[in-house]
């Protein structure tokens, strides 16, 4: 799964409409361009392939009164929100060595029901034990990563980075359960997400051409 699929359809969401710069702006303020492929040109390209996709559809605006060009702003099609949900479903079972998916997929899991959450959780947990023991029909931590020469070390790297998936997503069900954030159809949920004309402290200062659109 790409990541930057559920990031654009989950920006545009939070926005109901929004233009490509207020889009990267966001991802920029979430530091999607660190951990994930959200650079200035992959984002505008998504926003393009969404719309051919049907999943956003494109508005031209009216030129800016100080004599700008106009933008064009999207917004999430039905069909983009029942794709935006399968994905964001799908990125919090699936476990993989990639954190951008999983990273994205936790800044959108209070789009969904409290106990639907903590449900996929929970899958999750059972899909990171099931991809262990796979490992370890390869390799036995008790044998030390040199029983496989150097490739042994990699596989050691696998079943601790499991642990500890599995360690802090068991801690995430337990506060969600607990009671913590603010999910959908229980009140108005935290938006982190810069005002229109908002200074953006986290952005990276370069310019793209399509900034202006």
């Amino acid at each position: 799964m790409s990541a930057i699929r559920l990031l654009v359809l989950g920006a545009v969401r939070v926005h109901g409409r929004a233009h490509g710069y207020q889009v990267r702006n966001d991802l920029e303020y979430w530091g999607a361009h660190e951990w994930s492929n959200a650079k200035p040109g992959s984002i505008y390209h998504a926003l393009k392939q969404l719309a051919k996709q049907g999943l956003l559809r494109a508005h031209e605006t009216a030129p800016s009164t100080a004599g700008g060009p106009p933008r064009t702003e999207y917004e999430i099609t039905e069909r983009g929100t029942e794709e935006y949900f399968r994905l964001l479903r799908e990125a919090l079972v699936t476990y993989d060595q990639r954190g951008d998916v999983k990273t994205a997929a936790v800044g959108f899991l209070v789009d969904l029901p409290r106990a639907e959450a903590v449900a996929l959780l929970r899958e999750r947990t059972l899909r990171i034990e099931q991809w262990r023991a796979s490992v370890l029909e390869h390799y036995v931590p008790e044998g030390g990563p040199g029983q496989l020469g150097h490739i042994g070390e990699i596989m050691n790297m696998w079943v601790h980075t499991a642990d500890s998936e599995a360690e802090w997503t068991h801690g995430l069900i337990e506060r969600i359960e607990g009671g913590a954030h603010t999910f959908a159809d229980e009140g108005d949920p935290f938006v982190g997400v810069l005002a229109e004309d908002g200074e953006n402290p986290y952005a990276t200062g370069e310019r793209h051409p399509r900034d202006l659109l």
